[in-house]
């Protein structure tokens, strides 16, 4: 599976030229011009675990840096502020990792 199998290319292409600029990654608004904030929740784990680049079950900081780049290779790095407030705003359990039950928290409120 890949994440055009759930989102359409130009849907994420026009997702990741919003946000080009360094600190210009607003989660919300990502979901939302990407597509992924009109999916069902089964979707958005399906979504989930092709972002989980390790398999593990979580988006970690450390993966989380690397976001845009699942969605392309070429995609630019987030930032440390973007990925600490993104991180931040989708651990709802504060354990420092975000599982696919949190992102479908962050991506529905």
């Amino acid at each position: 599976m890949s994440l055009t199998d759930y989102l359409s290319p130009s849907d994420i292409a026009a997702a990741l030229r919003d946000c080009q600029a360094p600190d210009s990654f607003s989660p919300k608004k990502f979901f939302q011009i990407s597509g992924m904030s009109k999916k069902s929740s089964s979707q958005i784990k399906e979504i989930f675990r092709i972002l989980d680049n390790d398999q593990s079950g979580f988006i970690e900081e450390d993966e989380l840096k690397y976001f845009l780049q699942r969605f392309e290779c070429g995609a630019r790095v987030l930032t440390t502020s973007e990925t600490k407030t993104f991180l931040a705003a989708a651990d709802h359990d504060g354990d420092g990792k975000i599982g696919a039950e949190g992102i479908n928290l962050f991506i529905y409120r």
